[in-house]
This record gives structure tokens, sequence and C-alpha cells, in this order.
């Protein structure tokens, strides 16, 4: 099974991620969304799949903590697509597409194993 990582190279949870996948011989290639972003239907795509924007950014981050109140509730998809396109280590790290186009957000050893069926 091979997968795609999106993340931050300097991101240590996608530095995790990627160890991860390079010990348990995972095939995957890596794409830094801050030097190649993310097409707006894309984005959309993901959060639709994961259950909504909310499961898509990361509110715990200072970007997201030092958002504008306004900033902080898009109304709409473009709202959010240009939000994550301004700021996007918004973006939850790490985001894993597999082959089948299937998304999954974040990184622990047990969640990859399942994910990856190891």
């Amino acid at each position: 099974m091979s997968a795609i990582l999106y993340g931050l190279a300097n991101c240590d949870t996608c530095r995790k991620a990627r160890n991860w996948l390079g010990r348990f011989e995972v095939a995957n290639t890596f794409i830094d969304y801050r030097a190649h972003p993310v097409p707006a239907d894309v984005l959309k795509q993901w959060a639709q799949q994961l259950g909504g924007w909310e499961k898509l950014i990361n509110k715990s981050s200072t970007t997201w903590r030092n958002l504008l109140p306004q900033r902080k509730n898009p109304g709409s998809d473009p709202e959010w697509t240009l939000l994550l396109k301004e700021y996007p280590a918004l973006i939850r790290r790490p985001v894993v597409v597999l082959a089948d186009g299937s998304v999954s957000v974040g990184f622990s050893d047990n969640g990859f194993k399942k994910l990856f069926g190891r």
C-alpha cells in the first residue's frame, strides 16, 4: 500500500510519521504544503471525507490562537479555503491520502498500524 503524506518539513509530528512509514517500509511520497499549496477543491474534498472543516483544522495551534476572532468562523467553503491558503499551518498534520483516495489526519503509532495494516 502506498500513501501520500502532506505536511510541513519542519513539523515534528510529520517527521515521526515519515520515520514510521520508513521503518515499516510503506511506500510514500511527502508533500510540503507550504512549498506546494494544496488546491482549494482538494482541501474541500478532504474536509468532506473527514466530516467537516473542523476535523481538518488544528485549533490548538499558535496560528489559530493568533487569528482575529472574525477569521475563526468562516461561513462557506470558499472562506475556509482562502483561510487555509493564507495560513497553511492551520491544516492538521500530517494528512495521509491512501491509494484508494481515503483521507486520514494526525499521527499515532497505533493509528498508523490500523491504517496500514501493520
